[in-house]
């Protein structure tokens, strides 16, 4: 038995039964709840991708996996991590009509061209753990590598609830940078452009499905769900209106952090296609989706002219205190799910990191919680039709000449998903006002009260635990955050000695 898998269950266990204790109080009902409609109608797409050849596991090179993600032991919490080729032949897409913003896009293939790319598995070593879900990441290339932020923000709820996870490079940036990394190991890989991106992340989704007695050794999936950060979250809006209606291969989607418009559907040298300067999603989606958007994606990215009101298939949640991307991405790959860096995290919102070519210390917020919580959630509503908790929007003023966000007496945006950092707040928590080089403008700020400003908030250390500790409580009997997290949350209060 390996102990780190157990931390959830066996470390603090004390701060884990009083949420128990108090959850029930705070929503006044039982927690079973029964299941409403809004998950998939029937389970199993209706109609499937084409099935790539899938071989494996990936052997030699440099003998390494060549991808930004989690940095510590998977063995130390019984998961496993493998990789394998897909090779098949993908076809490219041109709209039937023009495209227009409310997503009701009709696509039909153009072209087709044979491609060889890869994915990462991880995975539950033992069997017995799985619980019956892959969730496929589209991997982010925004940095001209492969990048798996979904996993760096979300893994330690995957972890601690046995999904299985698979990475794609779908795109050609990403294949192209990873066969340089290792031209041995990866002297195969071959993509033959972004246009082909979509159907190549549809043959992706089919294999798992297909293949899965090689992709998850055996592993038998129930559910497939679909993430995407940032410039992935951009192609997978794109995805969900065009291509998802034809192959239904994901049960669900999970959209972090995306902007006002969607990816291109097809580019040079195919058919130049952008989406119009406005994308929201169809009305008549086939599957449930939900959308994490941070501060910086509302304003900077403009994703406030995109805004939905929640359907039966459609849940927005739009975070304050957070940026598009933040400290966690640093911290988040070395969180081995022990809480250390629970407590970690909130000393850096009053030490943030200063060493990063930004001009100022950037977001130290508690996105990757509310990450947790949206992969359960998601997860659930699919099993189960029970959607995730409707969330306010953060408030905006939209009278002056600029959309800007409503401020309260601390500095720290109104309204939207509320965790203890700006409830119980050490700091202004800002997605804006960030300097420096080409993508500092995502990282947000941090600016840590002055020791004047805490000692009135919080005269001494209990005050601190106890107000912090209650807005923790609030923030998960309001359904965005895990009893996990919230035991982690109160330990890191607990240890910090903040107050006085």
């Amino acid at each position: 038995m390996h102990m780190k898998i157990q931390w959830a269950r066996k470390t603090r266990p004390q701060l884990l039964t009083a949420v128990a204790l108090i959850l029930p109080l705070l929503l006044g009902t039982s927690s079973a709840v029964a299941a409403q409609p809004g998950g998939t109608d029937s389970g199993p797409a209706a109609q499937a991708a084409a099935s790539p050849t899938v071989s494996g596991p990936v052997t030699g090179g440099n003998g390494a996996v060549v991808l930004q993600a989690t940095a510590f032991d998977l063995g130390s919490v019984g998961y496993t991590r493998s990789e394998y080729l897909l090779s098949g032949t993908a076809e490219s897409y041109v709209p039937e009509e023009p495209l227009d913003a409310d997503g009701r896009w009709q696509v039909t293939p153009a072209s087709s061209a044979p491609y060889t790319t890869r994915i990462v598995v991880n995975r539950p070593a033992d069997p017995a753990r799985f619980n019956g879900t892959v969730v496929v990441e589209w991997l982010n290339v925004s940095g001209g590598l492969d990048a798996a932020p979904e996993w760096i923000y979300a893994h330690n709820e995957l972890i601690r609830e046995g999904y299985a996870w698979v990475g794609v490079s779908a795109q050609a940036t990403g294949v192209t940078a990873t066969r340089t990394a290792d031209p041995v190991r990866y002297a195969d890989l071959s993509h033959p452009g972004d246009s082909y991106s979509y159907d190549i992340f549809s043959q992706a989704g089919q294999a798992v499905r297909d293949s899965a007695a090689t992709v998850l050794d055996g592993l038998r999936p129930r559910v497939v769900l679909a993430n995407g950060e940032s410039q992935s979250a951009f192609r997978l809006t794109t995805y969900i209106n065009a291509i998802q209606p034809l192959v239904s291969v994901y049960d669900g989607f999970l959209v972090h952090s995306r902007r006002d418009i969607g990816a291109p559907l097809s580019q040079a040298p195919q058919a130049d296609v952008p989406t119009p300067a406005v994308v929201r999603f169809r009305p008549d989606l086939d599957a449930p989706v939900l959308v994490v958007q941070a501060e910086t994606d509302v304003i900077a990215l403009g994703s406030l002219s995109a805004r939905q009101a929640d359907s039966h298939r459609l849940r927005l949640w739009e975070v304050a205190g957070t940026a598009h991307a933040d400290a966690y991405i640093g911290l988040g790959t070395i969180d081995d799910g022990s809480g250390t860096v629970g407590l970690q995290g909130l000393k850096a919102m009053l030490s943030p990191p200063t060493r990063t070519g930004c001009g100022s210390p950037i977001n130290t917020g508690q996105a990757h919680y509310v990450l947790d919580t949206a992969e359960f959630a998601l997860n659930r509503w699919v099993k189960t039709g029970i959607p995730p908790a409707k969330a306010p929007r953060l408030q905006v003023d939209t009278s002056g000449s600029a959309p800007a966000f409503v401020l309260d007496a601390h500095g720290n945006v109104v309204g939207g998903v509320r965790t203890p950092s700006v409830e119980a707040p050490v700091a202004v928590l800002s997605g804006l006002g960030q300097t420096g080089a080409s993508f500092c403008f995502l990282f947000g700020t941090t600016t840590p009260f002055p020791a004047e400003k805490l000692a009135a908030l919080y005269p001494d250390h209990a005050t601190f635990v106890a107000k912090w500790t209650a807005a923790t409580v609030r923030g998960a009997a309001a359904g965005f955050i895990r009893p996990a997290d919230a035991a982690e949350l109160i330990g890191a209060a607990t240890e910090s000695g903040i107050g006085g």
